[in-house]
Order: structure tokens, then C-alpha cells, then sequence
């Protein structure tokens, strides 16, 4: 090797970055520690290196130790204590520490946990020491509320005593006080149950998942390979049944909760204001949401009715947010976008608080007097943080003068401070300390160590554009990553990635430490990266947003392949060599990209793909497709598996055989149509890894294999 070349490659290598670099997380923004809000506005606190639990004044930065890491001994074993998690009692005088996860599902865990008397300084052992579900203190501190074995328990701290509140729990049959699968997976939420804020009371959900059909994974570890059954409705196939109830801890009475004989309905979120619970109830097609308040004891009294021609978004915890004067908040897209109303407690509709051709993205809290939430102004590719006048009036920026990019916020209880996070396309994010009123208090955690990283490298501008959705019409959001040595007079390849469901956003001016390293390292190898929010995606409102109602991927499918058509046409991109890839949805896109738009690209990815939307849950797929039995056309004319038999291109498909979310039936059933079309491809299979394809050298390997394919057949 000559000195020129070896100096160039010592040159190269001090601008660029690695497949390892990247999959180490060298370049991953880290968060401001472990902090979170106190129970009153005037600290934050967080967890020392040394396992200390402390308490931060806002005003002065001093610490108090509420726990030395050096007491956190098991009583039993005598170990010592690590935490992964910590929440506080009402009077801040318990804390309740969680350790020792054990994955259920994606988003559920079980853990060791134990409660810190910060007065006494005493430790206490939860269940005897035997893991647990969804730990709770209670808010007045005296009672612990956990699941285990599907049941639902409550322990006294004082006497150490712990009640049963159900019975009847049985893996694979009834479920207290946890979600099922589809209900954690879809709704997003896995506490089941929730103690009054007088403590007398607790409500609960039951799941009987007799009725629902199994789904069955093998586990190949170990010599001979276990199989792993869990209760999965697929499209169109029977829920569990789900009933409310109330326990009476002062009475030890189960009190049910009267909805009437319909029980092919969801309820969405439950939620206490004072001693009444408020429910809601939706149908199975999702375009109808109740609103209910009930006492225990007392039969369900219906407030309003909330209903929508497609359907209703996913409900979530700020959905509704309830105020002092016997008021909340419920947010709509009734007007064609996601804003705020307010009704009194007897379901009178008072006011829109926000109003505009723009959406509330998501809400911080609010003081009585004012609402501080996240929007977009301009461009819905980025977001910032706002506040408006409960009972009318503008919306106004909480921090001004600010630079564009993604702004979120968590506020304290009261909301006089909030933790300020920000980041943009090519800054790490930054948390800082602000006041209410958007004022700079301190940095917590400025990310340097990766910005000095990155200021080794020599990376590719993300440049913002907009392209013409498949109708000559409807702008699409899209951005482009050009080789830092762009020459407009070669012709390059490109490759595309998205996501493309209900909803999502991945045209976002947002720092990101992983794929968008891994596209800098495409560009260092000449090739064009692109990503294009076709229809169906969010940030644009709802009529944007359902247009694929009822027939996933048809739209979406359309407004790639007009993409990669318009990138076709530039001077500088060689139109027989466009790829796509996507994970999940984005893999049901791309599966469709190669067939449907066979003369358009020339190779694709498809990671964890959706190819048959009867094989997916009840939840997603009813929201937006309503069941197989009401829309087989829609659910057929879109399915990748259906045009097999036009496959063109080089195809990848890449699977984790213990996908318990989208199941690798679905890269099976494609491989079958591929192989009865005479089509040849290729596939990698990953042993007993999950959808998100992870673990060890997993991702790394994952990226290695796609950037390999993408060299070979680009």
C-alpha cells in the first residue's frame, strides 16, 4: 500500500463513523439522569451514581439525601439494593423503589420492590420479595397496591399484612388489576387498577381472555424448544370481555360496575376525580367513545358522547385532564383537528380552549388558570411549547426567541418550572431548568461529550423539502441527505426509508443518534438518502391523517412510488437504482413498494413486516380497517402477500421468530406467496428476538446485514 493511500485512509477514517460506533450509542443523546418532579414545585430529584435518592432545590441547587444508596439492604438477603425506578408517597414521607425487571411484554414488567420510610429510615420487602406487577402507594402512604399472579393484592405497610382483593386470576383465563396484551400493546397502558385519593377505594378492570384465541412461539433455547402461549385477537377474532369494578377496603366488599349487557366494547381509560370515577366506553369500530361518572354503588350516569365518521384517535392519560372548579379537559378532532374543550362535571360542553389549523400534540398540565401544552406553528415538522387561558383566548409561546426544532416539557405539579428538553436534526439534545414564564434557570445536561463527537465527524446537511403526494395535489412532508461531496452532474443511487402509518411522523426536525448515523454512513458511500410522510401520517390534521381509512397501505403505497418517480426524474439520481426499506409498518410499506411499484424500485427491506392485516391485533387494525368480516377488500387489495407475483427487485425480508407483536407468521405467509409466485429472494431470521430485534450484538449485526444488502443490490 502506497503512503498517499494509507495517509488518505488515516484522513477518511478521522471523518467518519462506524456501524460500531453507532450500535455502541456512541452518538445517542443521554438524558439529564433520573430526574423527576417532587411533590411540590420547589424540587426535582434524581439518582446518584452511588444509588443516593436526593432532593434538588429548584431555587438554590442544593441537595438533601432522602436515601443513602449505603442503607438500601435487602432485609432478607442483605444485598445490596439497586434501584431501576422510584415513585413517592403523597407526603413525600415513602418511596417506593423497584428492581430487578423482568420483561412480560414490550411495555410491562415485573420487579423486587421495596418502600423507604424516610423518617423511621426503615426498608420494607414488598410480597415477601416476590416480583411483582405494577407497584402503587396509595396516597396518603399506609397502603401498597401490586399484582401478582394475575390477582390483585394490597399490602399495609405498618402491620405488614397483606389483603386479596380478587381471587380468580388464572394465566391464560381472567386477568385483575393488569392490561391484557392488546389493550397494553393498543392503549397504551398497563396499570389496571387505581386506588381513590382517600384510599377507601379501589378500581379495577378484569380481563376474561377465556374466549380468545392463542398464539403460540417457540422458544429455541435450551436443548429442547419450549413453546410460548399467550392470548392474541387477531383482526376480526374475539376480545376478552372486560368488566369494572370497585373494591371497598373499609367494607372488604367487591362492588360491580353496571355498563349493561354489551361486552364487545373497550374502555379506553378509567379515572378518579375525588371520590368519582369517571370511564370511558367505546365501541369495538372505535368511532364512538362515551363518557361516563360513577360513584361506588351507584349506577353509571352518561355525560356525553363523543363520535367520529373514521375513527376516534387512541385515547391517553391526558385526553381528559380534570380541574379544581369541578371542570376538565378533553381533547377532539371534531374540527378537523386535536384540540382542547371544557366540561363541567355534568357533561355541559363550556368552551374550546384551543382552536386552529394546527394540533395539540400533547399536554403538560395546567395551574387552573392556564393550559401549557406542545404544538406546531409554521411547520409541523418540528414543535414547541405553549400555554393559553383555560377559558379562552390565544396561545402564546412559553419560551420565545427560541431555535426551530423539537421542544417538549415536563412541568412540575403546579406548574411554575418545567424540565425544557430540545434538540434539532443536528444538535443533541439539551435539558435545561426553566421557570413558568420561559425563564433560563440552569443547564441540566447539555449532552458535550456528544457533541465533541460529533464535531469529529464530517457528516451531510438533512435538507427539508416538500413533494406532491400521488394526487398532483396534497403536499408531503420529506427530507434529503446528500454526500458531503455532492456533485449535481453524477448520477447517484437512493435509498428510501419510512414508517408511513396513522399518524406517525418521521419528517421531523429532531436529533436522532442512530439512523440518521446510519444514513450518514450510506452518504459516505455515495448514496442518496430520502424519507417521505406519505398520507395517513400526522401533523397535517384529520382529514390528512384518515384518508387511509378502511384500506391500509393503498394510498401510502401511492405516494411513495410518486416520489420515487419525481426522484427518478432528477439529473443527479439514476433511476434504476431506488431501494426502499421499513421497519413494522414501514416493512409492510416497502413490501409493497417492491411489488406494487416493481418498474420503480430496484431493491427493498422489509424488518418485522405487517404483509396480512388479518394476522395483526383487534385494537389497531379494527381502528383503522374495521373487521375482516365488514371490509374484506380492504383487508385483501393491500395485503403484500397478493402481489407476490410481481416482484422485480432484490427483497430482504428480516424477522424475530419471538415477535410476539407482529408475529413472524407474517414474513412466513409472504415467503410462501414468493415461493408459489416462483419469486426469489432473500431472508434472515432472528432466533427468539422480540419486534424490536435487540439484545447483545443483535443491532448491530441487524444494520451490518442491511448495509451489505444495500451495497450488493443498489
Amino acid at each position: 500500500m502506497s503512503m498517499v493511500c494509507w495517509i488518505w485512509m488515516l484522513f477518511a477514517s478521522a471523518f467518519a463513523q462506524t456501524l460500531e460506533d453507532i450500535w455502541s450509542f456512541k452518538y445517542i443523546a443521554r438524558p439529564a439522569g433520573n430526574i423527576q418532579w417532587y411533590i411540590d414545585d420547589n424540587f426535582y430529584t434524581d439518582v446518584t451514581p452511588a444509588n443516593d435518592v436526593v432532593k434538588i432545590s429548584v431555587a438554590t441547587q442544593t441537595q438533601e439525601t432522602l436515601v443513602l444508596g449505603s442503607k438500601l439492604i435487602d432485609p432478607k438477603t442483605q444485598k445490596n439494593i439497586s434501584i431501576e425506578e422510584y415513585s413517592f408517597s403523597g407526603d413525600g414521607k415513602k418511596i417506593l423503589l423497584s428492581t430487578a425487571p423482568q420483561k412480560l411484554y414490550r411495555h410491562s414488567a415485573t420487579y423486587v420492590c421495596y418502600v423507604f420510610d424516610t423518617e423511621t429510615q426503615k426498608i420494607y420487602s414488598l410480597n415477601d420479595g416476590k416480583p411483582v406487577f405494577l407497584p402503587t402507594l396509595f396516597p396518603d402512604g399506609k397502603n401498597v397496591g401490586f399484582v401478582y399472579e394475575n390477582n390483585i393484592y394490597v399490602q399495609d405497610l405498618a402491620s405488614g399484612k397483606i389483603v386479596a382483593l380478587t381471587n380468580d386470576g388464572k394465566k391464560n383465563h381472567v386477568i385483575n388489576g393488569h392490561t391484557d396484551w392488546v389493550y397494553e400493546e393498543e392503549f397504551g397502558f398497563t396499570q389496571a387498577f387505581f386506588p381513590s385519593p382517600s384510599g377507601r377505594f379501589v378500581a379495577f378492570y378484569r380481563f376474561d381472555e377465556s374466549g380468545v384465541p392463542e398464539f403460540s412461539m417457540p422458544l429455541y433455547k435450551g436443548l429442547y424448544p419450549e413453546n410460548y402461549t399467550f392470548k392474541y385477537p387477531k383482526a376480526g377474532e374475539p376480545n376478552a370481555v372486560v368488566t369494572l369494578f370497585f373494591y371497598d377496603l373499609k367494607e372488604k366488599k367487591t362492588l360491580p360496575i353496571d355498563f349493561g349487557a354489551e361486552t364487545d366494547v373497550y374502555f379506553p381509560r378509567i379515572k378518579w376525580a375525588g371520590e368519582t370515577l369517571f370511564v370511558m366506553k367505546m365501541n369495538r369500530l372505535q368511532n364512538k367513545n362515551e363518557v361516563f361518572s360513577v360513584k361506588p354503588g351507584a349506577k353509571p350516569k352518561l355525560l356525553f358522547t363523543e363520535t367520529d365518521e373514521a375513527y376516534i384517535e387512541q385515547p391517553s392519560d391526558d385526553t381528559w385532564i380534570f380541574l379544581s372548579d369541578n371542570t376538565f379537559l378533553w381533547q377532539s378532532e371534531r374540527d378537523g383537528f386535536n384540540h382542547v374543550y371544557r366540561y363541567d362535571f355534568d357533561g355541559k360542553l363550556l368552551n374550546q380552549v384551543t382552536k386552529g389549523e394546527w394540533d395539540v400534540t400533547e399536554i403538560y398540565g395546567n395551574d387552573d388558570a392556564k393550559l401549557y401544552f406542545q404544538s406546531y406553528s409554521q411547520k409541523s415538522t418540528e414543535r414547541e411549547i405553549y400555554k393559553i387561558n383555560i377559558k379562552g383566548g390565544e396561545r402564546e409561546l412559553v419560551v420565545k426567541n427560541i431555535e426551530p426544532g423539537w421542544h417538549s416539557a415536563t412541568f412540575s405539579p403546579k406548574c411554575s418550572y418545567f424540565i425544557h428538553k430540545y434538540s434539532n436534526v443536528s444538535t443533541p439534545t439539551l435539558t435545561v431548568l426553566r421557570s413558568a414564564a420561559g425563564e433560563l434557570i440552569r443547564t441540566l445536561n447539555d449532552n458535550a461529550k456528544v457533541k465533541d463527537e460529533l464535531a469529529k465527524l464530517k457528516l451531510a446537511n438533512k435538507e427539508f423539502i416538500t413533494l406532491k403526494a400521488a394526487d398532483g395535489l396534497t403536499d408531503l412532508n420529506a427530507w434529503i441527505l446528500k454526500p458531503v461531496d455532492f456533485d449535481p452532474s453524477k448520477k447517484y443511487p437512493v435509498w428510501m426509508n419510512l414508517y408511513g402509518g396513522p399518524g406517525s411522523q418521521q419528517v421531523v426536525n429532531r436529533y436522532d443518534g442512530t439512523n440518521d448515523m446510519w444514513y450518514q454512513i450510506l452518504a459516505q458511500k455515495g448514496i442518496i438518502s430520502v424519507c417521505v410522510d406519505n398520507r395517513g401520517t400526522g401533523g397535517k390534521g384529520a382529514k390528512f391523517k384518515k384518508s387511509t381509512y378502511k384500506q391500509l397501505g393503498k394510498l401510502e403505497t401511492e405516494d411513495q412510488i410518486a416520489a420515487a418517480k419525481h426522484l427518478a426524474s432528477l439529473a443527479y439520481v439514476d433511476a434504476k437504482r431506488i431501494g426502499i426499506w421499513g421497519w413494522s409498518y414501514g416493512g409492510h410499506m416497502s413490501s409493497l413498494c417492491i411489488t406494487k411499484g416493481a418498474d420503480v424500485f430496484a431493491a427493498a427491506i422489509a424488518v418485522a413486516p405487517v404483509t396480512n392485516w388479518r394476522f395483526y391485533d383487534t385494537i389497531y387494525t379494527e381502528r383503522f380497517m374495521q373487521t375482516p368480516q365488514l371490509n374484506p377488500t380492504g383487508y385483501d387489495d393491500n395485503s403484500p402477500i397478493h402481489f407476490a407475483d410481481r416482484l422485480k427487485g432484490k427483497y430482504l425480508i428480516v424477522h424475530g421468530t419471538a415477535d410476539d407483536n407482529v408475529h413472524a407468521q407474517n414474513a412466513y405467509e409472504m415467503i410462501d406467496a414468493l415461493v408459489a409466485a416462483g419469486k426469489q429472494f432473500q431472508m434472515f431470521l432472528y432466533p427468539d428476538r422480540d419486534h424490536g430485534i435487540y439484545g447483545g450484538n443483535t443491532r448491530l449485526h441487524l444494520y451490518r446485514l442491511m448495509t451489505d444488502f444495500i451495497e450488493k443490490n443498489l
